[in-house]
């Protein structure tokens, strides 16, 4: 295949980095703030080995590190590739009804998710709606909802967006999206478990071909946003290896399976059962989008 264009036909008046660079600025951009803030909260005691503890630690990492991440992103594009937001398909028609239609499908992708893991046995639930006893709980699954809409709007900006886009258009679609999750997913590995990397590999797949069907970033932004709140508030299941945050909003699911059905200590994304889900749903969006749209044209979702 030959380099495509994804997203807007808008001129560029800068500088494109080679395609190979791109994966290498990406991982600049998310290592510059990231380490020194996580310093900066362990020291706090904020954040532990297993990474922010409690509200309190994923917020002040949420809005820290990611905010610095989207500034980096945002800078590079504006002084040195000169291009609009436009070209990393941040287009501009009805983009919060498709934020937040991408965050009821992520929530529901959650809830299917889970269900599947407890069916099969992986959990038990212990327990109905405990945060609900709490107002204190329930303001912080409200903050939790703003940090994630944070944090997982920056990473799909930066990878499905600038970093997708930026090596479709020096090399092809397919090195493009390869580039992006292998990347994607060595930045959310467990060396302790090897499916982390699938798991999160197969979710980089699925935001990029739905990016790549629909022309814009907007709703993997919502998904990413649901998923990543409802995982972590929702059940008091770890995220991506992350400290459970107590207590869950709907229920508490306790570990009972195999690893390699609950996903261990990683938590449900390294389950071989979301796994599964996410090459179905990929899959089946490549399937729908195998005759490719023009870039920058409207669509619902």
């Amino acid at each position: 295949m030959t380099p495509r264009i994804l997203y807007s036909q808008a001129a560029v008046r800068g500088w494109l980095p080679w395609g190979l660079l791109v994966p290498l600025l990406a991982l600049a951009f998310v290592a510059l703030p990231l380490i020194p803030s996580a310093i900066g909260l362990q020291r706090g005691g904020l954040m532990n080995e297993r990474g922010p503890v409690g509200v309190a630690g994923a917020m002040a990492l949420l809005l820290s590190a990611f905010p610095l991440t989207a500034l980096l992103t945002w800078a590079w594009l504006r002084w040195v590739e000169r291009r609009p937001l436009d070209t990393i398909g941040l287009v501009k028609p009805r983009a919060a009804r498709r934020f937040w239609a991408g965050h009821l499908i992520g929530v529901g992708s959650v809830v299917l998710a889970v269900s599947v893991i407890a069916l099969l046995g992986g959990y038990r639930a212990h327990g109905v709606l405990p945060a609900f006893s709490s107002p204190a709980a329930l303001g912080g699954a409200l903050l939790l909802l703003f940090g994630f809409a944070v944090q997982s709007s920056v990473e799909e900006i930066l990878f499905r967006g600038w970093m997708l886009s930026g090596i479709a258009r020096k090399l092809n679609v397919p090195i493009a999206v390869l580039l992006t999750s292998l990347l994607f997913g060595l930045l959310h590995h467990s060396p302790h478990n090897l499916l982390a990397f699938a798991g999160a590999f197969m979710f980089s797949v699925l935001t990029c071909a739905w990016a790549l069907g629909v022309g814009h970033v907007w709703g993997v932004m919502g998904w990413h946003s649901g998923w990543n709140w409802l995982l972590a508030a929702g059940f008091e299941l770890p995220l991506s290896g992350t400290n459970p945050i107590e207590p869950a909003l709907l229920t508490r699911l306790i570990d009972q399976g195999p690893r390699l059905l609950s996903g261990g200590a990683y938590g449900p994304e390294a389950s071989l059962a979301t796994i599964t889900i996410l090459i179905a749903a990929s899959a089946a969006l490549l399937w729908q989008r195998r005759t490719p749209k023009q870039p920058g044209a409207s669509t619902p979702a």
